[in-house]
């Protein structure tokens, strides 16, 4: 009968393991990181007089997202670097994993890896189809502020 008992105890206790880890993380807040881009050409987060045919640049970023709302695995809000306050709006999507977040904004591409409740690995890129034809790479760490 004890031995009953442990049983169910422990399938208990990882079902509820199991149910923690399919709760879909809250996402709202603000996120801050600093990184290195490559860049090609400019942008207003890259200024410059160069363009899309010049050789690139490596550069230093310092981006800020705030995440305004979310709907279940959707999440919205507006990114600014320290260099450009634009506001820019961008929309995420959380995968079933609950860790990888794939995203677009008006002229790059996100993909995301939540590390923690509080930290992000986001990577950046942009084709030279945006207004600016300027060409952006960059991956770097980004942790919510805490409040």
């Amino acid at each position: 009968m004890k031995c009953a008992s442990l049983v169910l105890i422990i399938l208990a206790a990882v079902a509820t393991a199991a149910g923690a880890q399919d709760a879909i993380p809250d996402l709202r807040g603000t996120w801050s990181g600093k990184g290195k881009s490559i860049v090609f050409g400019s942008n207003p987060h890259h200024p410059g007089a160069q363009t899309a045919t010049d050789a690139p640049r490596v550069r230093d970023i310092e981006a800020t997202y705030v995440v305004e709302g979310q709907e279940g695995r959707l999440a919205w809000g507006r990114s600014s670097s320290a260099v450009a306050d634009t506001k820019e709006p961008f929309a995420w999507a959380l995968g079933s994993d609950n860790k990888s977040i794939l995203g677009a904004d008006m002229d790059g591409y996100f993909y995301i890896t939540l590390i923690s409740s509080d930290r992000m690995e986001k990577c950046y890129v942009q084709n030279g189809m945006s207004p600016t034809h300027a060409i952006v790479a960059t991956c770097h760490m980004m942790d919510r502020v805490k409040r």
